[in-house]
């Protein structure tokens, strides 16, 4: 034994022994469960129990913060934050549903068609978010942020790995699935893609184009027969209609929205130019 050693005290070492373990948990809840101890003379089992499950729930909320590092969420959206009341195109109990995370477990894909502002994307991220919390290791994309990974993993010849990477994460939010632009290796890439996950992990995505429009914005109907029915075969299609969520803002003197864009500008002009009689 050390001089350094043997002038500590027994609760100083074992601390000492704690982080050098890496038991951050115990090592924080130590003096407070001994003092504990000390005072109710309690056996040294139940000492040991409550250090225990105080460095399990440490470990658990360090994973759960990597997740949530990991997954990537551009917004702290939650199922609990979405505005049901002021989107009826959206059924609650759905969501609700869908928030048990059967779909998961299940390898199912879920859809989201709607119009720009609708809430897909709240709901992606809720989802998503959802997901993380219950111990899933998921990831956000940006639909064209996707294709330019997969295209620049193409030049430097990552693909593979990256699509290894990619086939394991569950679920997938691929967020704004519209008109992009995209080359025909992008597609290529895309498509391996979703043959990997097929089957195995679930992907949800958002986008304004209904199913038929997929063709267009792929250029390759083989492909695209292909890729859809590998998506629809176990999907659950959500179609949004309803108003948009994001309202303009209101005027500070007067309460009513403001105008933006043309519809500002030509307002401009109305209020300059006097309104003709009809003839």
């Amino acid at each position: 034994m050390t001089a350094v050693t043997m002038t500590m005290t027994a609760r100083e070492q074992l601390r000492a022994l704690l982080v050098e373990l890496n038991l951050k948990g115990m090592a924080r809840a130590l003096d407070d469960e001994l003092d504990r101890a000390e005072r109710q003379a309690e056996p040294a089992v139940n000492v040991l129990h409550r250090l225990l499950t105080e460095q399990a729930a440490f470990q658990r909320e360090r994973r759960l913060v990597y997740r949530i590092a990991q997954a990537r969420l551009p917004w702290p959206w939650t199922l609990d934050t979405f505005p049901f009341a002021k989107q009826p195109g959206v059924d609650r109990s759905q969501i609700r549903a869908l928030a048990g995370l059967d779909f998961v477990r299940r390898a199912q894909n879920v859809v989201l068609i709607g119009s720009t502002g609708t809430g897909k994307s709240g709901i992606a991220i809720g989802l998503l978010r959802q997901a993380c919390l219950n111990g899933y290791t998921g990831r956000f994309y940006n639909a064209q942020a996707l294709f330019d990974e997969l295209y620049a993993s193409l030049a430097d010849r990552t693909t593979t790995k990256l699509l290894k990477a990619m086939s394991r994460m569950r679920p997938i939010v691929i967020d704004e699935l519209g008109y992009l632009t995209l080359k025909p290796e992008q597609v290529n890439a895309f498509f391996r893609l979703m043959e990997q996950r097929y089957g195995r992990v679930s992907t949800v995505i958002t986008t304004n184009l209904d199913y038929p429009s997929w063709y267009e914005m792929f250029g390759n109907k083989p492909l695209v027969d292909a890729l859809l029915d590998r998506l629809r075969h176990q999907c659950i299609t959500i179609r949004i209609d309803g108003p948009s969520l994001r309202e303009p803002m209101p005027c500070p003197e007067t309460g009513t929205p403001l105008a933006t864009g043309a519809s500002s500008a030509s307002a401009a002009q109305g209020a300059k130019k006097p309104s003709r009689k009809p003839a």
